[in-house]
């Protein structure tokens, strides 16, 4: 019988183990834009440490390991932004990245009050794509990152949930 994944809020223990998913499910989006310069592979541990201790952080476990992360903030202009959103690539496709960002969009409106939500997702980064138009993200915009890819950006009002088929 095989083990539950859960959805809980990281701790400051949990950095280290962030940090390193995010290099490891960030290797395929560097290769589809052909930059190993993107931000979730750049990023310092300090910094993961940073944001864990001050943003909405959460983590998908299976059993001690964890599987999956995604961060979300405040930002000046009052909406949430969402951002890092990343599965381990042997478990993508069942439902854990809708699972992560279904918890940060609660916690955000929950504890910070938020009403809007905006992430940005690279314009090739179809899987992405799909999973927050699912979620009821529409485009809203473009945009270049500091490390020269083209984001789509995209936002949905909270409580907004897509239809389903």
């Amino acid at each position: 019988m095989g083990m539950s994944v859960t959805i809980s809020a990281a701790t400051e223990r949990d950095a280290e183990q962030i940090f390193r998913l995010q290099y490891l499910c960030f290797q395929s989006e560097a290769a589809r834009y052909g930059n190993y310069r993107i931000d979730p592979l750049v990023q310092s541990l300090e910094s993961v440490r940073e944001e864990v201790a001050a943003d909405c952080v959460f983590v998908a476990r299976l059993g001690d390991e964890i599987v999956g992360s995604v961060r979300g903030r405040l930002t000046e202009d009052g909406a949430a932004a969402i951002g890092t959103l990343c599965v381990h690539p042997r478990l993508q496709g069942h439902g854990i990245g809708a699972r992560l960002l279904g918890a940060a969009e609660a916690a955000l409106t929950e504890q910070r009050g938020a009403t809007v939500f905006r992430l940005h997702s690279g314009h090739r980064s179809d899987a992405g794509l799909r999973l927050y138009r699912r979620a009821g993200y529409q485009a809203v915009g473009r945009s270049k990152g500091a490390d020269g890819v083209e984001m789509i950006v995209l936002e949905k009002k909270a409580g907004a949930y897509a239809a389903t088929a």
